[in-house]
Parts: C-alpha cells; sequence; structure tokens
C-alpha cells in the first residue's frame, strides 16, 4: 500500500496538471458512473493529500475521495488520451491532460461535512504544515510503539516501511509499549519521520540509511526490489544488519510484519535516540 509520501506526490502533479482547469469525469468500467456525473464540468479547484488520503476539491464544494489501497494506481499524460484500457474506475481530463485511475479502494464524492468526517478520523499527518507531535497519546499508550506508528488514526501516512524504519534508527525495539518510551527519545523519532517522509515526497523513493551506510560508500551492492530505495530493515529478515552485522529478525504483530536489529534495537531501559538525533537530510 502506498505510503503517505507518495499521495502528497500524487495531489501536487494532480494540482500542477489540473487545478483551476474545468475537467471532465468519467468512469469507463462504470462503478463510478453516479459520481463521476456530480463533478462532470466542474473546475478542479485543489488536490490535497492527508496521511493516504486523496481529495480533489471541486467548485460548489463537491470532493473526491480516493485510497488507494493495496491495488490502486493513477496515471496521466498529455492529451490525445490513450482508449481506456482494463478497469478504469475514473477518467478525468482537461483541454490539455488526461488522469485514470485503477483499482482504488475507495473513489466516491464527499461534500464538506464528510470530508471533515474524514479528517476528525485521522491523526497527525508528519508531512502537513501544522501538524502536531502526537507524543501525548503515544506516551500514555500501553501498545507497542509499532503499532502506535502504524495506526491511522494516530500517525497519518506513516506505513509498514517508514514504522520499520524510523524504530530502527532511534534504537528502539518495536514490541516497546508507548508509555515505556522516554518523551526525548519520541520527539527524536517524530523528528525523524517527518524529515524521513519529506525527503520521499522529493526523491519519490524512501531512503532511510544515513551517508556512512550507503552502497558506495560500504561497497555493496544497492538494494533492488520493487519499493526501492535504502533501507536498514524492511525486507531484510536474515540479512546482516548494516550497522552491526547481525541478522535482521522478523516477526508479526497485528498481522503486520516487523523487521529489527536484535542488537540495534534495545528494551526501553537500553534504547538511546542515536540515530534519530541525526534526521534525514531533506532536499527540499
Amino acid at each position: 500500500m502506498p505510503e503517505g509520501h507518495t499521495i502528497h506526490r500524487l495531489a501536487a502533479r494532480h494540482r500542477e496538471l489540473f487545478a483551476g482547469a474545468t475537467v471532465a469525469v468519467s468512469s469507463p468500467q462504470g462503478r463510478f458512473t453516479a459520481g463521476a456525473a456530480l463533478v462532470d464540468g466542474r473546475v478542479l479547484e485543489a488536490a490535497e493529500a492527508y496521511g493516504k488520503h486523496l481529495l480533489h476539491r471541486y467548485d460548489g464544494g463537491l470532493w473526491v475521495h480516493v485510497h488507494l489501497g493495496l491495488y490502486g494506481k493513477v496515471s496521466d499524460g498529455e492529451l490525445p488520451a490513450p482508449a481506456p484500457v482494463g478497469q478504469v474506475r475514473m477518467r478525468m481530463g482537461s483541454d490539455r491532460h488526461w488522469l485514470d485511475l485503477r483499482g482504488p479502494t475507495a473513489c466516491e464524492v464527499f461534500d464538506e461535512g464528510q470530508v471533515g468526517g474524514l479528517i476528525a478520523r485521522l491523526g497527525e499527518d508528519p508531512l502537513r504544515e501544522g501538524s502536531e507531535n502526537p507524543g501525548k497519546v503515544v506516551l500514555g499508550s500501553g501498545r507497542p510503539v509499532f503499532a502506535l506508528l502504524m495506526d491511522q488514526s494516530i500517525v497519518a501516512g506513516c506505513g509498514l516501511i517508514y514504522a520499520n524504519e524510523v524504530l530502527f534508527r532511534a534504537g528502539v525495539e518495536p514490541t516497546t509499549k508507548g508509555r515505556e518510551v522516554a518523551p526525548e527519545l519520541w520527539d527524536a523519532m517524530w523528528t525523524d519521520l517527518r524529515a524521513l517522509m519529506s525527503e520521499g515526497v522529493v526523491k519519490g523513493r524512501i531512503d532511510t540509511v544515513h551517508p556512512a551506510h550507503t552502497p558506495e560508500v560500504m561497497r555493496r551492492a544497492p538494494r533492488v526490489d520493487r519499493h526501492g530505495g535504502e533501507v536498514y530493515v524492511y525486507h531484510r529478515a536474515g540479512q546482516p544488519c548494516l550497522v552491526c552485522g547481525t541478522p535482521i529478525a522478523r516477526s508479526e504483530l497485528a498481522a503486520r510484519n516487523l523487521y529489527w536489529c536484535p542488537s540495534c534495537q534495545r528494551p526501553p531501559a537500553a534504547a538511546r535516540p542515536r540515530r534519530a538525533a541525526r534526521p534525514a537530510r531533506s532536499s527540499r
């Protein structure tokens, strides 16, 4: 499932292509026909992201809410638009560009009240200006800190990769309870998460390793998989830790995959904010 940085990149792209334009909206697949008719011929005023949710705002107070889920994909290009191929849930077009949406978990028209309700259910988005540190919730919880990072009602937009990686960078064992994390350590993690995700928006991929652990410096082969980016623990079970050489461990928590280094990530009494104290350098 795309993490929050991907949705923010999509929102920026859609603003660039369509904001201020009168757009034609249709549903070649047929599953969004009624919703498309409500916004067809309206002006797209803005596109924005909140966590993993993409929102297109139209004149007249209508919004199209999209959640890509596991299988959703968006493509776009300049006119002329190609003939729709496959299950295109929504096609949007201006006098210059086209956009196709396939396979989303949600594609629906909202009014202002429904958008407000959606946002009220979500937690703090690290990528939105003015977002607040949710430390009060995290530090008062008996739930594992990994689960708290993944809870979209607490941290909106953080997914598996960022959750696993920010915990490694902070030296925190994933099953550590929120209330066992020192306030200064959580503050460092929150700062680090915001910086990492902001860098992801700029670069279009998730990189979490410090300069000393890049392939070039370590003289190792670069990571190659569909997620891209250089990471410490995510999808590296059994491989040596880039810092200490210990094999990366894997288990499950609430049906989600945990990855961690048993040597670098310690119980609360031994944890230190040594990695999170050096947040990722943003390219902004």
